[in-house]
């Protein structure tokens, strides 16, 4: 199973996939945690590119092929190799956070950005994605938060530097996948209180362990 989280800066995808790991591991399902970018050790050096401040004059294209490059060494290396051996994977971030930050915000073309996605991932596409959905003025107030109290890397706010209009076309980006596609988003109200969200997110994931399991007993009839 590949389970993916998305959202804007300060919506708190992090802090959930500690409870969402714990939850799938009592229910004996062996999972993985990684992220996007820098799940693997050519995509870290890649981070450090793509969310240093310093690098603010990076053009559009250049941020969505570095994104690109990023993903393929993922997939290949560590999704794909830890689905195949029947593990869960959990990843902060996967193809739509490009489909709306470098799609909808930046504006290049949706056509190109979903056409690099497919190479980059093979077509792979999560089984189940949340996103978790707040404010743009909330999210990032949090962000900052975090950042000037040392629970965040100020050398990895590229993104939180961002215009508040930027953030917003990145929530409305969101919301229009989650609109598009329902079968696959879990959309969860992420400026709810930090327990509130992780039952809510259980919840849903619960109800879609369920259905799929049934689904497979009659695949299997």
């Amino acid at each position: 199973m590949f389970i993916t989280l998305e959202g804007i800066e300060g919506a708190g995808k992090t802090s959930r996939i500690k409870g969402m790991r714990e939850y799938l591991e009592e229910k004996g399902r062996p999972c993985i945690v990684t992220r996007e970018p820098g799940g693997t050790k050519i995509g870290h050096k890649i981070r450090e590119i793509l969310l240093d401040p310093a690098n603010a004059h990076l053009s559009f294209a250049a941020e969505l092929l570095l994104y690109a490059a990023d993903r393929a060494q993922h997939v290949n290396e560590i999704i794909r190799p830890a689905i195949e051996d029947g593990k869960t994977v959990i990843c902060d971030r996967f193809i739509d956070s490009t489909l709306v930050y470098q799609g909808v915000a930046r504006k290049l073309d949706p056509g190109l950005v979903d056409t690099i996605n497919k190479a980059a991932t093979g077509g792979l596409l999560p089984d189940i994605t949340f996103l978790l959905d707040l404010p743009p003025e909330t999210g990032l107030s949090r962000a900052w938060r975090e950042i000037d109290t040392g629970g965040r890397d100020a050398s990895e706010s590229r993104f939180e530097e961002e215009t508040l209009s930027f953030h917003r076309k990145v929530r409305e980006g969101y919301l229009d996948l989650a609109k598009k596609e329902p079968e696959r988003f879990a959309v969860v109200d992420a400026s709810d209180n930090p327990e509130n969200v992780e039952i809510a997110i259980i919840k849903r994931l619960e109800i879609f362990m369920r259905d799929a399991a049934l689904v497979e007993m009659r695949t299997e009839d």
